[in-house]
């Protein structure tokens, strides 16, 4: 799985190469997330409805070690959006990927785009 998270870099917006069309914004849960395929990766995206914006990461859990991270919840940290692994509750900024416990290395992130409802998810490739 090392090799796998190796993989996972976080693409900035203005290094955006390839815009993805993952899915129908309506294919994705409110106030949650769900897990779409590009290429050989996971990624999660997620509809934080009560804040209107969306977000994606890798779906990889970088301490378990497993493709969770779309199921977990979401919320806020001091203001900072965020996603809690549903394995061991360590928490992510869905904004730069920061782990907000302190203890493991970000997780990677992307951009998101809604255009005629539809989800695109930005890489750099």
């Amino acid at each position: 799985m090392q090799e796998i998270l190796k993989k996972y870099k976080t693409t900035k917006p203005e290094d955006v190469q390839v815009w993805f069309k993952a899915a129908h914004t309506s294919s994705f849960p409110k106030d949650g997330g769900a897990c779409v395929k590009y290429k050989d990766l996971q990624i999660a995206v997620f509809n934080f409805d009560r804040l209107q914006k969306w977000y994606a990461c890798q779906n990889l859990s970088p301490e378990k070690q497993e493709m969770v991270l779309s199921r977990g919840m979401i919320g806020d940290h001091n203001g900072i959006p965020k996603v809690a692994c549903p394995l061991h509750k360590k928490t992510f900024s869905l904004e730069n990927g920061e782990n907000l416990n302190g203890d493991l290395e970000p997780i990677a992130t992307y951009p998101v785009k809604i255009e005629d409802d539809f989800v695109y998810i930005g890489f750099s490739e």
